[in-house]
């Protein structure tokens, strides 16, 4: 029975979020043509579809997982990046860019700060969950392994399995989550029989389908986020042209779990769907060096250690990257030696920053020129936020015209700068890669030969967006984004956000 009701009384249909991990949605649109993801075929043929669904910036797993579990950008959720500068703990924060990277900065530290620290002290308190609102509102609440899972249930580490046992020797707290929940075998609210070989890459889809399933089967959910995350795994390596295969993989198990509701048709019966992705992918034909191009700056090391006082701690994360400004005596021009190495570098697309004017002036430089914006003024953009702009409108390839702007090329652009540089936990100075650049990470890892994400650019800031039995026409916004999902989740069900 579904304990969530609306306003008017009505009881909604239960609802499942999906979330296909880095999906992009040319090769989404190729997997149903192809036959190859009848499900989700099946979805968009019955429901909306729009594969301009903008991501967060920067673009990568753990900033864009916080925007779709809360509707929040950057700005209000405070998850910065996969590898940040903690200012008050004097620290850096690697979420797992790679395991090369983790193993630099320490597996247990990566491991405690992904599990533990990104939800209970990173993620803003403020920044409520669609787990915490519903939960609030009496819903069932249900989860898979999810980066962004804090609920109003506690859940101590389980120790089914000797591997569970061994990695529990690193997780030992309890957390909160949905009031089912189950994390890569580690948390578990109740025996399944599924196993996630602690979440290894080509499992986890599987171990989702199968929690899926039973969640279903037992009518145990009225809301419930399924994350399948091999997807983006599969199109690191392979890169984003290989799609198709793993989306097919991510299709079979959705078939699972609506085999479990009595098939497709009994599903949607009962069940209203709203598929994601969270961001895109493009191909990586370079790596951009960061470390040796500001070798001639005082980096802070990932053990902290430095003889000399640090003037920079240097972030990247796949396409994208960030620099901290260590030093309080020549800000101005440690920020300008930043930006002239970086716009020095080939590959380096935009280079951004708040500048030191009263209202907070957003500059973004490439080696084509310069514009600055900020907020408020006689332009709108599609989403119907206002704002200032000087400068060279090509620089984010603005088209400025009859008091609207917007852009192809950098989706969203103005918005997702301000709330980025606006967010308390970022660098003073963001990063975005060109086309067929990845900057390497503290572990000398890079995904050159396969995919990334992480720019501004389009290529890895349009993801899909598919929804089912709820919701609003596909016209009904211009311009769709991340933060649109948990509004229209919490709409589904009457609760306010």
């Amino acid at each position: 029975m579904t304990e969530v009701a609306r306003a008017d009384g009505e009881r909604p249909k239960k609802l499942v979020l999906v979330v296909i991990d880095a999906m992009k949605p040319d090769m989404l649109e190729r997997a149903v043509s192809t036959g190859r993801a009848p499900v989700l075929g099946t979805l968009m043929e019955r429901g909306q579809y729009t594969g301009e669904c903008v991501a967060a910036f920067p673009s990568v797993t753990p900033v864009c997982a916080a925007t779709i579990a809360t509707g929040a950008a950057p700005d209000r959720h405070r998850i910065p990046s996969m590898n940040w500068f903690h200012r008050a703990e004097g620290r850096y924060v690697e979420y797992g860019t790679s395991f090369s990277a983790s193993r630099t900065f320490g597996i247990k530290r990566s491991l405690n700060d992904t599990i533990y620290n990104m939800n209970a002290e990173h993620l803003a308190a403020d920044a409520l969950t669609v787990f915490e609102s519903l939960d609030d509102a009496g819903g069932r609440t249900a989860g898979t392994t999810y980066l962004m899972y804090r609920g109003r249930h506690r859940h101590e580490p389980a120790d089914e399995t000797a591997l569970v046992r061994l990695a529990t020797q690193v997780i030992r707290k309890p957390v909160m989550g949905p009031k089912e929940f189950f994390y890569a075998d580690i948390f578990a609210s109740r025996r399944t029989g599924c196993r996630a070989q602690l979440g290894l890459p080509g499992v986890r889809d599987r171990h989702t389908g199968c929690v899926g399933a039973h969640l279903v089967e037992h009518d145990l959910a009225d809301f419930i986020l399924l994350s399948l995350p091999d997807n983006d795994t599969h199109s690191h390596r392979a890169g984003p042209s290989a799609q198709v295969t793993s989306i097919a993989e991510a299709d079979r198990q959705l078939e699972r779990v609506m085999h479990a509701g009595g098939g497709p048709d009994a599903f949607l019966a009962e069940h209203a769907v709203i598929v994601c992705s969270d961001h895109s992918q493009s191909k990586v034909e370079a790596e951009i060096d960061l470390f040796s191009a500001f070798d001639g700056f005082e980096v802070l090391p990932p053990d902290g250690s430095l003889r000399h006082d640090p003037e920079i701690a240097l972030c990247p994360a796949s396409r994208s990257a960030q620099v901290y400004l260590l030093e309080d005596d020549g800000r101005d021009e440690l920020a300008e030696r930043v930006e002239r190495t970086a716009l020095a570098l080939d590959g380096v697309d935009l280079v951004i920053r708040l500048s030191d004017h009263p209202d907070g002036e957003a500059i973004v430089r490439s080696p084509a020129g310069e514009l600055r914006f900020r907020r408020g003024g006689d332009l709108e953009d599609l989403r119907g936020e206002r704002w200032s702009v000087d400068g060279d409108p090509s620089v984010l390839e603005l088209d400025v015209a009859d008091g609207r702007v917007s852009s192809a090329t950098y989706p969203d652009a103005l918005a997702r700068v301000w709330s980025a540089l606006r967010c308390r936990t970022s660098g003073e100075v963001l990063l975005s890669a060109a086309p067929g650049y990845e900057f390497r990470d503290w572990g000398g890892g890079h995904h050159v030969g396969g995919g990334s994400h992480g720019s501004l650019h389009a290529t890895d800031s349009h993801a899909a967006l598919i929804w089912c039995g709820t919701g609003p026409e596909v016209d009904a916004k211009p311009q769709w984004s991340l933060r649109d999902v948990t509004p229209m989740i919490l709409a589904h069900f009457g609760v306010e956000g």
